[in-house]
């Protein structure tokens, strides 16, 4: 079930999702603490986050999907977003260095179709990070944010699906581990939530945050022809077969 984008603008301008993105973006940038001279693309609604990467990368752009809709982003600089087929990338094979996939795999009618888009414009030595509500966490089972919306994933799941799709996991965390709650004790409380949730190791996070490398080289079975190990020999044992001449005179 595809989000409006302005559905998602609103859940971010609000209070609750400023502090979803405080927490989501602490959890980015543990594995990605810059992008110093990189090519960065973002993939559904991925603006909240880019901006950790814009000031650094050498270039920085969102790709929005047509079914959801696209917004301008930044507001106030020169547009670096725009709206795109998911399964038909306007960028040319390895173009980018980094992919952050925000409110993207859950709500995509085709997630396996996505991730083989992602990969042919990924560079070889690129990473993707996808942001996916956990199966799980408290997030998924409420309509009040996007966390609710789409199919959530387990991590065996998303493991399976990156095997699937020429990918292989590299780094695994989780965030979001307060409940979704307006309460203002509750959100002033987020940082010690999610520190005390990730020292007892929770599987109750509301998404999961999983870096995966682009595999180059594929597996490709061979068909071999099957050989004989050992020659073919004439017989031997057999007798000889007679000429004509040889037989013996009847009178």
């Amino acid at each position: 079930m595809t989000i409006d984008v302005i559905d998602l603008r609103n859940f971010y301008s609000q209070r609750l999702g400023a502090v979803a993105r405080r927490l989501i973006n602490r959890g980015i940038q543990r594995y990605w603490p810059n992008a110093d001279g990189l090519r960065v693309a973002g993939l559904g609604y991925p603006t909240p986050y880019l901006g950790l990467f814009r000031e650094d990368a050498e270039r920085c752009f969102a790709l929005m999907p047509a079914a959801q809709g696209v917004l301008k982003w930044p507001t106030s600089r020169p547009t670096l977003s725009t709206l795109v087929d998911e399964f038909s990338l306007p960028l040319a094979d390895a173009a980018v260095d980094r992919i952050l996939l925000v409110h993207a795999l859950e709500i995509s009618d085709d997630p396996e179709g996505l991730l083989r888009e992602v990969w042919r414009v990924l560079a070889p030595s690129g990473r993707m990070m996808a942001i996916i509500p956990n199966r799980r966490g408290v997030w998924t089972r409420t309509d009040n944010t996007p966390f609710g919306h789409g199919r959530p994933y387990s991590r065996s799941q998303i493991t399976q699906l990156l095997r699937q799709t020429w990918f292989t996991p590299t780094a695994w965390g989780e965030a979001l581990f307060v409940p979704p709650f307006q309460s203002g004790w509750v959100l002033r409380s987020a940082v010690a939530w999610e520190r005390m949730s990730a020292a007892v190791s929770s599987p109750f996070a509301g998404v999961h945050i999983v870096e995966a490398s682009k595999q180059v080289y594929r597996a490709i079975p061979a068909h071999r022809e099957r050989t004989r190990l050992i020659p073919s020999m004439p017989p031997v044992l057999l007798p000889t077969p007679t000429r004509r001449d040889d037989r013996p005179a009847t009178r």
